[in-house]
């Protein structure tokens, strides 16, 4: 069935399978990093309410949430390891799901891309090799220049694996629908991906299969849990976000699709450009080859406006089509694509941080009228 927007009929608004549960429509709200969670970043009514008012989106992929103590970056962000952390997303689902929504959470160890404040002890980031990014971290007292860190030994390995197994047991025992796993943007399995911060020389560095081999473990771990048709996972080919590039690109991702292929997951979740930067990069590869390649659904992100996410659908360059800073200050967002209504402005001062004010007060359509 088609839906008549304007002048154009489309399936964007219409609901689609995604593995064993039925999306209402094929928006996605993407993972947004809000930091708000409570003490012990245990997530709150507020966060609950967050959620519950963008639930008209098809699916929401929950704001990264670290695997583990290590694995945070990002001052009150709330993470998805400790029972009382259970606690707190339960209330978020339930929430989720009373007003008809399905959400995934998104599972993230940020490597190297933290601040010893934010670590247990006061230790440093860990990192597959010792190579300080350019770049600072968002700690309780502000923005902060990130250390060298501290490479992994190759016996901690399985250790970041469980951690991942660990926080999807979590996440299944807080009533997500599914996990994303964080591939992307510079973050501990892209900097194992890239050789740019992978200068190791055991069997995770050195050759693309090598790289790649901590992700596609992580990956196993998370589907043992979930099942591998409530598992996505996100990665950001082109991104040079958090100080990351590969001297090749294409080879790498391609090898990566190729094996991701063998777990039949629920999605692949792709950057197109640079993450919260232009679609268009110079020197880049097409990443049509990464939809061509992948034996499932692909989702499309960055940069999409109500006009290319027709346009995506039309030309079925894409299954599902995500939209981030859209739905910060547009909690009805899905609403506002089908009617072609005005949207209104995010402010940027209260993305990070903060109580309701930026959070929970953006109006929707109906309150407007």
């Amino acid at each position: 069935m088609l839906t008549r927007t304007d002048t154009l009929e489309t399936d964007l608004f219409e609901p689609f399978a995604l593995g064993p549960i039925t999306l209402t429509n094929r928006v996605v709200m993407a993972p947004l990093t809000r930091a708000r969670a409570g003490a012990g970043d245990v997530p709150t009514a507020m966060n609950a309410a967050y959620y519950a008012q963008r639930a008209s989106a098809g699916l929401i992929i929950s704001e990264a949430s670290p695997v583990s103590a290590q694995g945070k970056g990002f001052a009150w962000t709330p993470g998805i390891h400790t029972q009382e952390q259970v606690a707190g997303w339960r209330g978020v689902t339930e929430a989720v799901h009373a007003k008809g929504g399905h959400i995934y959470c998104q599972l993230w160890h940020v490597g190297r891309i933290s601040h010893p404040s934010l670590q247990p002890g006061g230790v440093l980031p860990v990192a597959p090799s010792a190579v300080q990014p350019n770049g600072k971290a968002f700690t309780e007292s502000g923005f902060q220049p990130i250390p060298t860190p501290r490479a992994l030994a190759l016996e901690e390995l399985p250790g970041i694996v469980e951690q991942f197994r660990h926080a999807a047991g979590c996440a299944k025992a807080a009533g997500f629908d599914g996990v994303e796993i964080h591939g992307a943007n510079g973050y501990l399995l892209d900097q194992f991906h890239r050789d740019r911060t992978n200068l190791r020389t055991d069997r995770y560095g050195g050759t693309i299969a090598n790289r790649v081999r901590l992700t596609l473990e992580v990956t196993e771990a998370v589907c043992s849990v979930f099942g591998a048709d409530r598992v996505g996972i996100r990665i950001a080919p082109l991104s040079t976000v958090n100080d990351i590039s590969d001297s090749n690109p294409e080879a790498l991702f391609t090898h990566l699709v190729r094996e991701l292929n063998r777990f039949r997951l629920a999605y692949l979740h792709v950057v197109e450009g640079i993450t919260r930067g232009p679609r268009e990069v110079e020197g880049g590869f097409d990443l049509a080859t990464l939809r061509r390649l992948f034996e499932g659904v692909y989702m499309a992100n960055n940069g999409y406006t109500r006009e290319l996410a027709l346009a995506a659908r039309q030309r079925n360059t894409a299954d599902l089509i995500a939209f981030g800073r859209m739905f910060i200050a547009n909690p009805d967002l899905v609403e506002r694509l089908r009617r072609n209504a005005p949207l209104n402005t995010p402010d940027t001062e209260t993305f990070y941080g903060g109580a309701e004010h930026g959070y929970l007060d953006y109006p929707a359509l109906a309150s407007e009228q």
